[in-house]
């Protein structure tokens, strides 16, 4: 059995597993970095580049099971289920319904608060150690509603919102396109939030951390990984054409966690994904200066060096499913009755798939005989944000220190 050389293996070159090698690196251990696909090659390439703060509250929200038959039914809505996948994602979705009670949600949001609001705190520490700060601007976001009556309907949320912590200010339509002036007429209200992030390119973000990595000793390895199993002192599995063994390992393999994580724990898990699709709309990046995310058509825009992506559209049908780009194309629509002066609503397609889990909670945990498996997986929608501070947390658990944060909540054993 070949030796790898490393200390610590983190399967996922995902930005939770680059930001995970980077700060095991910094805490002096020797670190491989081991990926199929190659570096940011998933939903970390994809996504809108928001860092989304203020996203606290679980997706399970109460009173949303009357919602999602309708939601279901409008063919331009943001969700959608492939049909021949419904036998697969009902169990979950029978979790996930459970998980709409109040005692639950509220668990949930004070665990994704006890995240989100050290996770902007932990990314400049990251960044200042890589020299990579000019990727990520702290501006604020803005929400905004074309109906009045989503806007009263929203002050509730808000309210919770502002019970977790979460800054905002009401805005008027007007003082919306003071803002961003290109935003429609038909905005009428809006809610800024002073305290999210932004990177313009987060698959280049994700490159530059993984150079920095290398650059300073780091192993990446691009072969995939299969028969994972723990030893007494460490974990083997397969790699490419040989059978590597280390002392610890990182698992940040996002939505392909299940199966592996089954093969090292014995745990079933109920980890699904969430297929999202995103339109990136080449000539139209002055468009917006900040991300903008639409209270009534549950999408985002967000300005970025190669466009306007549009993005947010979700759809459950699994790993092996063929895209439905018409999925990605309906987003134009939406971004039109916004944004009318856009240039041009033809773009680029792409779909990724986010790790969900049926709680809205990633797993942050570390397990095995000898706590030789740290798990970093199913962040959904907040991979990007949450990032950093999962790696400083996956640094404690290898070091067998406590985190400032309880882990409770995110441990593999509430399955």
């Amino acid at each position: 059995m070949e030796n790898l050389e490393a200390d610590i293996a983190i399967i996922g070159a995902g930005v939770v597993g680059v930001c995970c090698a980077i700060t095991l690196q910094q805490a002096g251990l020797r670190v491989a970095l081991i990926d199929r696909d190659g570096i940011s090659e998933g939903c970390s390439k994809g996504n809108a580049g928001h860092f989304a703060t203020e996203q606290v509250l679980p997706l399970a929200t109460p009173g949303l099971l009357w919602k999602i038959p309708g939601m279901l039914l409008d063919p331009l809505g943001p969700v959608a289920i492939r049909w021949p996948y419904l036998p697969r994602i009902a169990p979950w979705l029978m979790q996930f319904m459970l998980n709409t009670r109040k005692a639950p949600f509220e668990q949930g949001a004070d665990a994704l608060t006890s995240l989100n609001e050290a996770s902007l705190p932990a990314w400049l520490r990251l960044l200042q150690q890589t020299g990579a700060e000019d990727q990520l601007k702290i501006d604020g976001s803005v929400l905004v509603f074309e109906k009045d009556q989503s806007f009263k309907d929203y002050q509730t949320t808000r309210e919770t919102l502002t019970r977790h912590g979460v800054n905002s200010a009401l805005l008027s339509g007007d003082q919306v396109r003071e803002m961003e002036p290109h935003l429609s007429a038909g905005i009428r209200h809006g809610v800024f939030f002073p305290d999210t992030g932004h990177t313009a390119n987060p698959h280049r973000l994700t490159k530059t951390l993984a150079d920095f990595f290398v650059s300073n000793g780091g192993r990446f390895v691009q072969q995939p990984v299969s028969d994972l199993r723990t030893l007494d002192g460490g974990v083997a599995f397969q790699m490419g054409d040989s059978q590597v063994q280390v002392p610890k390992l990182v698992l940040a393999t996002g939505a392909w966690s299940r199966s592996l994580v089954k093969q090292l724990t014995h745990t079933s898990i109920p980890l699904d994904t969430e297929r999202g699709y995103h339109l990136m709309l080449p000539n139209d990046a002055n468009q917006l200066r900040l991300p903008v995310s639409s209270a009534d058509r549950r999408f985002i825009m967000s300005p970025m060096d190669e466009g306007l992506r549009l993005a947010g559209t979700v759809e459950f049908g699994g790993l092996e499913l063929p895209a439905n780009m018409e999925r990605a194309k309906m987003l134009s629509k939406h971004a039109r009755a916004l944004l009318p002066s856009l240039d041009n609503t033809q773009g680029e397609c792409w779909m990724g798939f986010r790790p969900s889990l049926p709680d809205s909670l990633p797993v942050i945990d570390r397990v095995g005989p000898q706590g030789q498996v740290l798990l970093a997986f199913g962040h959904q929608h907040l991979g990007l944000t949450q990032a950093a501070l999962t790696a400083e947390l996956i640094r404690d658990l290898a070091h067998a220190e406590t985190p400032d944060i309880n882990l409770e909540p995110f441990s593999l054993g509430r399955f």
